[in-house]
């Protein structure tokens, strides 16, 4: 067993506490956002999901992903989503070796421990769903093989909330495969004055430099997946579910699969806080986040100005937490 592995509970708390603060801050020099924003993606990286970011252009979604990559010695892709881009410009492909008379597989730019996803919603269905393996099965099929992916695996995808045309909406069934969706938001005025500076001088992404290794990363994970989960709040985590499922604003309600996505990232997020246990807070501070990506409203509902976020809020405050 692994020096990191034999850790005490209350000491991988606080190696990953350190962790996050030390992330988080670098985020913070090359990204002017909150400091929950850009821990959100932090967290999915130690629940191994995956982050949908819908926001303008120009807010810095492309900084942050390299920059979190950056911060942890990850290796780092980046693909642009269009119209005419095919799976295997995403998956990879095999080409023909004319030296030894045999098809090689050529990787596509999955292969990396964070794949940014550019404007998702811009390509077909059909590429959009190359993804989806890889997404939940950290690996891909081209030709009847199968491709292992490099772990710690994580896809941030982008996409425009504001303009529709020559877009494919994402399903419901890509929709659930995100743990998460965030936005960054515009910064604060002082902020956005100083990024201006920076940016047309030296911008602080170029000289960014690794705040921890890819030993502790998978040392966070591990512990990230030990961290306990009393019974009481596997069923506060249902209730919730359950709350979304029957409340008539909502045509279709969170899945189990977003209930297992909720739980993870509660556990990642209690262990970043120094925790070797979930409380019903740490589901509570993520439900927005994990949950309304995944709701659709009812037509009544949507026709009234109900948002999602809010149907989900008024689930959290009607769902008794356990004592």
């Amino acid at each position: 067993m692994s020096e990191n592995a034999e850790l005490r509970p209350d000491a991988a708390g606080d190696a990953a506490a350190a962790l996050a603060e030390r992330v988080v801050a670098n985020l913070g020099s090359a990204v002017h956002a909150s400091q929950e924003t850009l821990r959100l993606p932090f967290l999915c990286l130690l629940a191994e999901g995956h982050v949908l970011v819908e926001d303008v252009p120009g807010v810095g979604k492309t900084v942050l992903a390299k920059a979190l990559a950056r911060s942890l010695e990850l290796g780092f892709h980046r693909v642009q989503f269009t119209p005419d881009l095919l799976p295997a410009d995403v998956t990879g492909v095999n080409v023909f070796d004319r030296r030894s008379g045999v098809f090689r597989f050529r990787p596509g730019p999955l292969f990396a421990n964070v794949v940014l996803v550019d404007e998702i919603n811009r390509a077909s269905p059909k590429t959009q769903s190359a993804l989806l393996e890889a997404m939940q099965e950290t690996q891909v099929t081209v030709d009847g093989a199968t491709h292992a992916l490099e772990r710690p695996f994580l896809v941030i995808a982008t996409q425009n909330p504001i303009e529709y045309e020559g877009t494919y909406p994402l399903p419901e069934a890509q929709l659930d495969r995100f743990a998460v969706r965030m936005t960054i938001g515009y910064p604060p005025h002082a902020d956005e004055a100083r990024m201006l500076a920076e940016q047309t001088t030296e911008p602080p992404l170029d000289n960014l430099e690794p705040v921890a290794t890819r030993a502790e990363l998978a040392a966070g994970i591990e512990a990230a997946r030990g961290v306990h989960v009393d019974e009481s709040l596997n069923r506060y985590v249902v209730a919730l579910l359950r709350h979304t499922r029957a409340n008539d604003r909502i045509a279709l309600g969170g899945s189990p699969r977003s209930g297992i996505a909720l739980l993870s990232l509660a556990k990642a997020r209690a262990l970043v806080e120094g925790r070797d246990y979930v409380v019903p807070e740490d589901v509570r501070a993520l439900a927005v986040s994990v949950l309304a990506h995944r709701l659709i409203l009812a037509p009544e509902a949507r026709a009234t100005g109900v948002t999602v976020e809010q149907v989900v809020l008024d689930a959290v405050a009607a769902t008794p937490a356990p004592v």
